[in-house]
């Protein structure tokens, strides 16, 4: 006798990917819900298994139209599985981020169906959401064996150092319950990145030959505890930049980048990075910049210029991994780093930008060869501005500028906006000549026109 299979709040049924933009708002519906669920391919909503025909173009083209169709973003796991001798398709999915809209609307599950919200039941979601606790609060799947006692003991020398943390060393269960990150003997999620091993973090660190990232001299990648892959990072880059000699009364060496900027560009990416995204932080390393990039979208409400001239408050995507670094001075105010690190900049004549994007936010620092590429720019620039050009304009001679080989599709996700505009905006810089495309539209390059 056959096995019968049900729908129910977190489960749903398609009978095959025809059904696939059903599916998402079923998804979307499910995660408002109850933040998790699963959907198969593959079976009739009766519960009858049909069987899906599965290839890996299949489960790419879920995968795409889930992060194309739903906002914000999520990261299912999607597989072939067997029922009944057929293959189907599985979609396990969650996400805190409530609420999740499908192609720009929000629906919510109701038994095995998916309705539509209103405006009052988005605002609902939306207090409930803000009151929910975060992922860095959330029980790990680690125990205090799982600690590295010497990473801890570590950690409490330096926060008695720095006066933010009064009481000495004794044993591990002692100091994670006084640290609040132990629970039922279980550590949560911030006492996990922070004081275990394997932690299901990394980072991948690269060296390109040139601007872009055609050709890379060298690429590495680390996994482990957040002060490991913190260290990790700025070792990276402090053995990759240009170092100066300065002599006066003793010989000194001085970066080409401030490292104490370095050290809160990296510290910030781990802070505020999105851990239901599977992406690490990056470090990048080219010709003319240095890269970090933190897979976490930067706040909505604020723009990197709120932040450095101290109009913007602290927005805390892991308020408990925040306050435990705080305390050992891994963090020192909150929502002054980028002041801090723009102040520093300029003080070392150093040219620093703040990248934000959809889903991630980038800090640049340009090299001491950016110099003399600048000057290609400037005079683009400010030939565009005697001929009239618009603000969007001047913002992709920058940015063409930044990286010759950037497509429009880059720039207009970078910047925001339409491709279409885009497309428009550069054509009539082409026909101011300040912009010209050399080779093909696959191979070729974008040329600033001074």
């Amino acid at each position: 006798m056959k096995k019968k299979f049900f729908e129910d709040e977190v489960t749903e049924f398609k009978k095959s990917t025809g059904e696939l933009k059903e599916a998402i708002i079923s998804i979307v519906s499910i995660l408002n819900k109850h933040k998790n669920g699963r959907l198969y391919f593959g079976i009739k909503d009766n519960g009858e298994v049909v069987g899906q025909e599965v290839s890996s173009q299949t489960l790419r083209d879920i995968s795409d139209a889930i992060s194309n169709k739903i906002e914000p973003r999520i990261y299912p796991k999607i597989s072939n599985v067997k029922i009944e001798n057929r293959d189907c398709i599985l979609v396990e999915f969650d996400g805190d981020d409530t609420p999740y809209l499908a192609d720009g609307r929000a629906y919510i599950r109701v038994s095995d169906q998916d309705k539509k919200l209103s405006i009052n039941e988005m605002r609902k979601i939306l207090l409930k959401s803000a009151e929910n606790e975060k992922w860095d609060e959330r029980i790990s799947d680690k125990s205090i064996d799982d600690v590295n006692e010497d990473i801890l003991k570590e950690y409490i020398v330096r926060a008695n150092e720095a006066k933010r943390i009064s009481f000495k060393y004794s044993n591990k269960r002692d100091i994670l319950n006084k640290l609040g990150i132990l629970k039922n003997d279980r550590l949560i999620n911030a006492g996990k990145v922070l004081f275990c091993d394997n932690t299901g973090v990394d980072l991948q660190m690269a060296i390109f030959a040139t601007d872009t990232k055609t050709t890379f001299i060298d690429i590495d990648k680390k996994t482990g505890s957040l002060f490991s892959l913190i260290q990790e990072a700025q070792d990276y880059i402090k053995r990759n930049i240009i170092w100066n000699v300065e002599i006066t009364d003793k010989r000194e060496e001085k970066p080409e980048i401030p490292v104490n900027s370095i050290r809160e560009a990296i510290v910030n990416s781990f802070v505020h990075k999105s851990y239901i995204d599977p992406k690490g932080p990056e470090i990048s390393i080219f010709k003319n910049r240095v890269e970090i990039y933190n897979p976490g979208p930067f706040p909505l409400e604020y723009t990197p210029d709120d932040y450095i001239n101290n109009r913007a408050h602290s927005v805390l995507r892991n308020p408990i991994l925040s306050g435990l670094l705080y305390k050992s001075s891994d963090v020192e105010t909150f929502s002054s780093g980028l002041q801090r690190i723009y102040e520093e900049c300029k003080a070392s004549n150093v040219d620093v930008h703040f990248r934000t994007e959809k889903y991630r936010f980038t800090v640049i620092f340009f090299r001491e060869g950016y110099r003399r590429e600048e000057k290609v720019i400037d005079a683009g620039i400010n030939a565009g501005i005697n001929a009239g050009i618009n603000d969007t304009q001047k913002k992709i001679l920058i940015l063409i500028g930044e990286n010759k080989f950037i497509s429009l599709e880059e720039i207009a996700n970078i910047l925001g906006m339409n491709k279409r505009t885009i497309e428009k905006s550069v054509e009539n810089l082409k026909e101011k000549n300040l912009l010209k495309r050399r080779g093909s539209k696959k191979s070729g390059f974008w040329e600033i026109l001074s």
